[in-house]
């Protein structure tokens, strides 16, 4: 039962159409707060004025996003939108006035981590705000009673659940978006964001799925397939490399499915994003499963040869065994996923492809797990993801027969063992190629660069290949990686268009705004303590030292006032 302070609103449907406001246009439509004066007060020179604590807009913000790359697209959307509204986004949870804990539904460790996080934001005295599958999926757990909560849908209404947070209101909105009753792939694309990497745009073409997979948790929170229309996803990808990005990631929960549900499909997608990509700027797929790739074949061969686009694909496969496939009703057998490896191999010649597989599924037997173990030993998969298999609150496969403990574990170890019995790139020292160099490596010690098959390339970190296609030559091959030494002859080429943001700093600013030489905020370090002025869309304006200086003006006009009622009275 929620407390006289607590206003609760739990499974909001959220109906959308193309004239309802932007979430800009519902911040500068909040209505003024206006003080209520108290018949007895305190003397002025007694009474403390808590400003920063009253205020929605000027406290610092720690986000932590877990899962997938469809999550953390979700994540740096939630805090573009905190960041333009004048929250500042800070690296350090420990000065965080709030938390935002964006979850992962997929397995038991990440729901761990993200409930543990909840426990140690409530002992330091933070306030939470919780979002992704974990909550959206099940928002009634004991864990997240009086925690406000934004659903996977509902990521463009953040600033609204993190201002109430702040007052110490709990808001859950878990709806859908519907426009005529149909369900849409989510929020808008053209909302604020910080990317993490300013030079990689993440871009979601659908949310959900068609398949009732019996292990999988995120089909809760997800739900059935929802895509984007493709001019939403092409202007989307435009905007990205007008502010510099140079390589993008298309992602879903299944992205051969695309388009299934509005009379399209993912290569009539893929055709029209490559116009817009370019030149030396890169375009990754995201995960497919099989049967929705069987039909595209051909279509899908001549876009991952295509010189814009990295010949990789991610298909999971889960299991060798039709009996266990089966069982994970994943519509498909292990023939048809041969069909696609064994087509795309011949057709693009190096292509890198992908795959997972999970260890002890309920019913799993040892020679159902020998026919995985063969399956890896033929494709030596140079990227492969072997999970335990964890039974998944409220899904079929945990109310089914669990292989043992003991067995699960020591199938794991020994597909594991396989994995790293082979090393996938040591034919290829020697080689010259061309490669996008896009990150920093963990140890900060190299940059990290692509190449066509999106093969992991060290070079040296040297400031003027970030951003750039560059050729190396391989001179040392590992198991996850090459070594590329650059050629010394030959200059590093640019793709970007423009210049890229600067990490921390908002997109999201119009075509005619950056003409003009408006810019988001530079970047918000847990170290910056300037002030932070944004201007989005020409809607609205926020500078957190101007709400601080509103904040007191209204608190002594309103004292002064209540004073002047005091004497008259």
């Amino acid at each position: 039962m929620p407390s006289a302070c607590e206003s609760l609103i739990d499974d909001i449907e959220d109906m959308v159409s193309s004239n309802d406001p932007t979430p800009q246009e519902r911040q500068s439509a909040r209505k003024s707060i206006i003080p209520r004066s108290r018949k007895k007060r305190e003397p002025l020179n007694n009474e403390e004025l808590q400003t920063d604590s009253l205020i929605p807009g000027t406290q610092k913000i720690w986000m932590k996003t877990w899962g997938c790359s469809h999550n953390n697209s979700d994540g740096e959307y939630m805090a573009g939108q905190l960041a333009a509204s004048g929250y500042k986004m800070t690296d350090d949870p420990a000065s965080a006035d709030l938390w935002v804990l964006n979850s992962c539904t997929v397995k038991n460790p990440a729901e761990d981590h993200f409930r543990n996080s909840i426990k140690k934001a409530q002992e330091q005295q933070k306030k939470v705000v919780v979002a992704g599958c974990v909550p959206q999926a099940q928002p009634r757990m004991d864990y997240l009673k009086g925690l406000s909560i934004i659903g996977v849908q509902q990521i463009d209404r953040v600033v609204e659940v993190v201002d109430e947070a702040v007052k110490g209101h709990s808001v859950r909105l878990l709806g859908q978006k519907k426009d005529g009753g149909r369900r849409l792939g989510g929020a808008r694309l053209d909302l604020p964001k910080i990317r993490k990497n300013p030079l990689i745009e993440i871009i979601s073409v659908n949310t959900g799925c068609l398949n009732a997979c019996t292990y999988c948790k995120t089909k809760h929170a997800r739900g059935d397939l929802a895509s984007y229309p493709i001019e939403e996803l092409v202007e989307r990808a435009r905007q990205s490399f007008q502010e510099g990005v140079c390589e993008i990631w298309l992602t879903s929960e299944d992205t051969g499915a695309y388009g299934r549900d509005i009379s399209t499909d993912l290569p009539t997608l893929l055709w029209r994003l490559v116009e817009e990509i370019p030149e030396g700027a890169m375009l990754r797929l995201g995960m497919t499963n099989p049967p929705y790739i069987l039909e595209h074949l051909e279509e899908m061969a001549k876009i991952l040869n295509h010189p814009r686009v990295y010949a990789f694909l991610h298909v999971p496969v889960q299991s060798a065994s039709d009996s266990v496939l089966m069982d994970m009703k994943r519509e498909y057998c292990a023939d048809d996923f041969r069909k696609v490896v064994d087509f795309l191999k011949e057709r693009v010649p190096g292509v890198t492809i992908a795959t997972d597989i999970i260890c002890g599924f309920p019913g799993e037997r040892e020679e159902d797990f020998q026919e995985t173990v063969e399956l890896v030993k033929h494709y030596k998969f140079p990227s492969l993801f072997i999970n335990q298999f964890y039974p998944r609150p409220g899904t079929p496969a945990a109310k089914m027969e669990q292989v043992p403990a003991h067995v699960k574990k020591q199938r794991t170890k020994e597909l594991s063992q396989l994995f790293h019995s082979y090393n996938p790139y040591d034919h290829k020292v020697g080689e010259r190629q061309h490669a996008l160099v896009t990150e920093e490596s963990f140890d900060a010690q190299f940059y990290v660069a692509h190449n066509k098959y999106y093969e992991q390339v060290l070079v040296p970190k040297r400031s003027q290949f970030k951003g750039k296609m560059i050729e190396v030559d391989i001179y040392e091959a590992g198991k996850h990686f090459m070594k590329g030494r650059p050629v010394e002859d030959s200059k590093p080429f640019t793709p970007s268009i423009a210049k890229p943001l600067q990490k921390g700093q908002v997109s999201g600013l119009s075509q005619e705004q950056m003409a003009n030489g408006v810019h988001g905020p530079a970047a918000m370090s847990s170290s910056s303590s300037a002030a932070v002025s944004v201007s989005l869309f020409g809607c609205y304006s926020v500078d957190r030292d101007a709400l601080r200086k509103l904040g007191i003006g209204l608190a002594l006009a309103a004292a002064i006032l209540a004073f002047i009622v005091e004497k008259l009275y």
